[in-house]
C-alpha cells in the first residue's frame, strides 16, 4: 500500500475513496488497518468489530470500500444488534436495517457495531450496560450521547466515519462534544426500517462525519423511500456534494432563547459562537435576530412525547419472543422479572414517565399539551424562515462534562439536549460542525433549515468549515493518536 497506515487514517471518507478508485490505495488494506485500531479500542466506543474484511470490494462503488462504523441500533443480519441493552442480549435479526443495506451496497462494508446509550436515551453514553464511552479529547469527559460510541470511533481514527441516530440531538451532540460533524436529516427522508425504536415521530438516522463533504456522501446514499416504511419520503433535490466558499445572499438568524447565557448556554461557548457568527459576515451572509418563541418549552414538551413513545415501544421486550427471559411461572411474572433485569435505569425511568403521560386522566394535561407546543414550535420555525434562510445557535449549552457529573441530576442532564429538541420536534433538518474550542475542548455550531433544506445546509456548513479551518485532532500524552492502544 503506498499510503502509511498513520497517513490513512489521517484521510476523510471522500479522500480515502478517490484514493482507492485512484490505485494508490488498497481497500482490503485500508480495511485491515482500521479493524487492528478498532479491536484495539480503549475508549469504549465498539461493542463488536467484523471478525474480517468484505473481501473483493468493486472500486468504482460509490463509496469504494472505505469502512463503516453502525450504532448498534441498527440491525444487521445475523450480527448482533442489542441497542445496548441486556434485555436484547444475543439477539441477531434475520434482517438489515434499509440505511445499512443502502450503505453497504453503494460501496461502505461494516467495521463493527458501536457503544450507545441504551435504546438510544441518554446524552453522555453513560447509560450502557457494556460500560460509558469516553471522549477521546479527554478521557475523564464523556463523548456525548446517545451515539457517543459512533462520535468516539471517528474523532479517536478508529473509523473513517459512521452513522447513529438522532431523536432529539444524539447525532448532533456527539458530534458537536467530539468535534466532528453531525447531521439531522429531515423527518422521514431516512428509512426507520431496521432501526430498533425509541420515539418513533422523532428517530432519524444520520451521519458522523470528518467534515461536511462525507457527511453529504454518506446522506446521499442514506436518502430516499422505502416500501418497508410508510413514513419514509424521496427527497425532493439529489443530494450534491458541497462546493461553496461563500455565504453572498444567505441570511442567516439567530434566536436569543437559544443562543443566550440567560437559557443556560456557557460563556466560552457563547464565545465561540460569536466568533462563528463573525466568520459568516465575513463570507457575505447577513445576521439578523428571529424569535421562536416557544423553544424554551421544547425540552419540556420533548420529555413527555418521546417517553411517551418510548413507552409503547418498548412493551413489546416480553421476554416471550425475542430477547432475555428471566422467571417461569405466570406470564405477569415473567414480564416483570424479564423487565427488571433487562432494562436499565434511565430506561425505566423514561417508561415511567411515559407510562403516565398517557394515563387516564393526565393525557390531555401532559401529552395533548406537549403534542400542542410542539405544533406551535414547528409554526416559530416556519415563520422565522419567511424571515431567514438558515437559523444558528450552538449545538451543545456546554462542552463535555465529567463521567459521573450529572448522572445523578436527570434534568442537568436532559438540559445537554436544549438546544437540538426543537429541531427534532419540528421534524427540521440541522448540523453541527466543529467552531472551535473552549478550555480545549470543541464547540459545535449548528445550522437548521427548512423541511428538505439539506442541500442549503450542507453548501453553508462546508463555507463556514473552510473559513474556521477548525483542524483539532485529540492526542493523549505519550502523543499516540486517542484510542490507537499500544502498538497500533
Amino acid at each position: 500500500m503506498a499510503t502509511p497506515s498513520n497517513e490513512v487514517v489521517g484521510l476523510t471518507g471522500a479522500r480515502a475513496a478517490e484514493e482507492i478508485r485512484a490505485g494508490e490505495l488498497s481497500a482490503s488494506e485500508l480495511f485491515d488497518v482500521y479493524r487492528r485500531r478498532a479491536e484495539a479500542d480503549d475508549l469504549g466506543a465498539f461493542l463488536s468489530v467484523a471478525e474480517r474484511g468484505p473481501g473483493s470490494t468493486d472500486s468504482d462503488a460509490p463509496l469504494a470500500g472505505v469502512p463503516l462504523a453502525i450504532k448498534d441500533i441498527f440491525c444487521v443480519e445475523g450480527v448482533p444488534s442489542t441497542a445496548a441493552s441486556r434485555i436484547l442480549e444475543g439477539y441477531r435479526p434475520p434482517y438489515t436495517a434499509t440505511v445499512v443495506e443502502r450503505l453497504v451496497a453503494a460501496g461502505a462494508p461494516m467495521l463493527g457495531k458501536t457503544n450507545m446509550d441504551e435504546f438510544a436515551m441518554g446524552s453522555s453514553n453513560e447509560n450502557s450496560p457494556y460500560g460509558a464511552v469516553r471522549n477521546p479529547w479527554d478521557r475523564e469527559r464523556v463523548p456525548g450521547g446517545s451515539s457517543g460510541g459512533s462520535a468516539a470511533a471517528v474523532a479517536a481514527g478508529l473509523a473513517p466515519w459512521s452513522i447513529g441516530t438522532d431523536t432529539g440531538g444524539s447525532v448532533r451532540q456527539p458530534a458537536a462534544l467530539c468535534g466532528l460533524v453531525g447531521l439531522k436529516p429531515t423527518y422521514g427522508s431516512v428509512s426507520r426500517y431496521g432501526m430498533i425504536a425509541f420515539a418513533s415521530s422523532f428517530d432519524q438516522a444520520g451521519p458522523i462525519t470528518r467534515d461536511v463533504t462525507d457527511a453529504a456522501l454518506l446522506y446521499r446514499h442514506m436518502v430516499g423511500r422505502d416500501p418497508c416504511d410508510s413514513t419514509s419520503l424521496d427527497h425532493p433535490e439529489a443530494i450534491a456534494l458541497p462546493g461553496r466558499e461563500r455565504l453572498d445572499g444567505v441570511r442567516f438568524g439567530v434566536p436569543p432563547q437559544l443562543a443566550s447565557e440567560s437559557e443556560g448556554i456557557e460563556p466560552g461557548v457563547l464565545e465561540v459562537l460569536e466568533r462563528a457568527i463573525e466568520r459568516i459576515e465575513d463570507l457575505g451572509g447577513s445576521v439578523e435576530e428571529v424569535s421562536l418563541p416557544h423553544a424554551e418549552h421544547g425540552l419540556a414538551a420533548y420529555y413527555v412525547l418521546a417517553p411517551a413513545e418510548a413507552s409503547a415501544n418498548l412493551a413489546r421486550y416480553d421476554g416471550v419472543r425475542y430477547g432475555q427471559r428471566d422467571g417461569d411461572g405466570d406470564l405477569a411474572s415473567l414480564y416483570e422479572r424479564t423487565r427488571e433485569s433487562g432494562f436499565g435505569d434511565e430506561v425505566k425511568r423514561r417508561i415511567m414517565l411515559g407510562t403516565y403521560a398517557l394515563s387516564s386522566g393526565y393525557y390531555d394535561a401532559y401529552y395533548g399539551r406537549a403534542q400542542r407546543v410542539r405544533t406551535k414550535i414547528a409554526e416559530d420555525f416556519a415563520a422565522a424562515f419567511e424571515r431567514v434562510d438558515l437559523i444558528v445557535t450552538p449545538t451543545s449549552p456546554s462542552v463535555a462534562f465529567r463521567l459521573g457529573e450529572r448522572t445523578g441530576d436527570p434534568l442537568s442532564m436532559y438540559m445537554s439536549d436544549y438546544c437540538t429538541v426543537p429541531m427534532s420536534l419540528a421534524g427540521i433538518p440541522a448540523i453541527s460542525i466543529p467552531a472551535g474550542l473552549s478550555g480545549g475542548l470543541p464547540v459545535g455550531l449548528q445550522l437548521a433549515g427548512p423541511a428538505f433544506s439539506e442541500n442549503r445546509l450542507l453548501e453553508a456548513a462546508r463555507a463556514i468549515e473552510l473559513a474556521i479551518g477548525f483542524e483539532g485532532v485529540p492526542v493523549i500524552a505519550d502523543g499516540r493518536h486517542a484510542g490507537e492502544g499500544p502498538g497500533a
